[in-house]
C-alpha cells in the first residue's frame, strides 16, 4: 500500500499552520466538489483525495501520527499498542466545504495508519470517534447566581435543561459531559461547555465572594448614635450604630456576603462602609446651634 503525501495532496508545506490547511482544503475543495463537477470521475476522485487528506492533517493528532510515522508508518501499530488507547475528538460527517464528505471511501493507506470506517464479519474494525464537544456562552446577572437554579438551554436546536449552581463565576466554564454531538463508529458523545458571563447591576461590589457596599448616614446618627436599615443582597437587616461613627468607618455583616460555588451553605461577607452626609442648607436657627455647638467643644 503506497505512502500518500497528504501535504502535497493540499498543496502546502510541512510547516504549514492549522490556519493555512484549513484554508487549502477549503479552497480545493470548493474546487473539486461534486456539486460543481457533476458527472466527472475525475474531481470525484480528487475531491475524495482533498477530504482524506484533511481528516488527516486538521487534526493534531492524525497529523503527528502522520509526521511521526510517514514512509514507516507500517510500523505504527505495533507502537500504538504500547500507548494508551486514544479516543479521536470527530463527531459524524459533515457536508459541502465544512468537513468530511467521501462516502467513507478511504484509501487503504488511511485505513492502516488510522484504522478502518468499515464493520462487521470480515471487514476492518470500524474506528471510535468521538463526538463533536459543543461551546456556549450564557449570560446572566449577579442576582441569577445568588442561588442555585435550572435553565432551559436551546443547543444546536435541542432543548437542554440544566442545573446552574449558586456562586458560579465571571468567565468560569462548566462541563456537562454526554451532551455534545453524537459520536461515529459506535464512539461516545461530546460533551457540552459552558462559559459564564455574569454582569453586576446590583449596587453590590463583588469581590471573589465577599460582598461590599456604601451606607449613607446621617451628621446626628453619626454624632449620637442609633439605629438604621441597611440593605443586604436578599434583603434588609437592622444595625446599630455607635455614638460618634466616623465618615469610612467599616462594619463587617458575618455570611452575608456571596455563596461559595460548590458549597452548599458556604457564604463570604458582606462589608459596609459608612458615608457620613454633611446637611446642606441649613437654616438660621441651625446655624445658630452649631456655633454655640462649636463654642462648647472649644470651651
Amino acid at each position: 500500500m503506497a505512502f500518500i503525501d497528504y501535504y502535497k495532496i493540499l498543496e502546502v508545506d510541512k510547516k504549514a499552520t492549522e490556519a493555512e490547511i484549513k484554508k487549502a482544503y477549503r479552497k480545493l475543495a470548493r474546487k473539486y466538489h461534486p456539486d460543481l463537477n457533476p458527472n466527472d470521475k475525475e474531481a470525484e476522485r480528487k475531491f475524495k483525495e482533498i477530504n482524506e487528506a484533511n481528516e488527516v492533517l486538521s487534526h493534531a493528532e492524525n497529523r503527528k501520527k502522520y509526521d511521526d510515522y510517514g514512509e514507516n508508518w507500517q510500523h505504527a501499530e505495533e507502537f500504538e499498542k504500547s500507548k494508551q488507547q486514544q479516543q479521536y475528538h470527530r463527531g459524524g460527517q459533515q457536508d459541502g466545504f465544512g468537513g468530511f464528505s467521501g462516502g467513507g471511501d478511504f484509501s487503504d493507506f488511511f485505513e492502516s495508519m488510522f484504522g478502518g470506517r468499515s464493520s462487521g464479519s470480515g471487514g476492518r474494525r470500524s474506528a471510535q470517534f468521538k463526538g463533536q464537544d459543543f461551546n456556549a456562552e450564557l449570560h446572566l446577572d449577579l442576582k441569577d447566581v445568588y442561588t442555585t437554579h435550572k435553565r432551559t438551554l436551546t443547543i444546536n436546536g435541542k432543548n437542554i435543561r440544566i442545573t446552574i449552581p449558586a456562586g458560579v463565576e465571571n468567565g468560569q466554564q462548566i462541563k456537562i459531559s454526554g451532551l455534545g454531538g453524537e459520536g461515529a463508529g459506535g464512539g461516545p458523545k461530546g460533551d457540552l461547555y459552558i462559559t459564564f458571563t455574569i454582569e453586576n447591576h446590583t449596587n453590590f461590589k463583588l469581590d471573589k465572594h465577599n460582598l461590599y457596599s456604601t451606607v449613607s448616614l446621617d451628621l446626628y446618627t453619626a454624632i449620637l448614635g442609633g439605629d438604621i436599615t441597611a440593605d443586604t443582597f436578599d434583603g434588609k437587616v437592622k444595625l446599630t450604630v455607635k455614638p460618634g461613627t466616623q465618615n469610612g468607618t467599616k462594619v463587617k455583616l458575618k455570611g452575608k456576603g456571596f455563596p461559595v460555588y460548590k458549597k452548599e451553605g458556604e457564604f463570604g461577607d458582606l462589608y459596609i462602609t459608612y458615608q457620613v452626609q454633611i446637611p446642606t442648607n441649613i437654616t438660621e436657627k441651625e446655624k445658630e446651634l452649631f456655633t454655640e455647638l462649636a463654642k462648647l467643644r472649644t470651651s
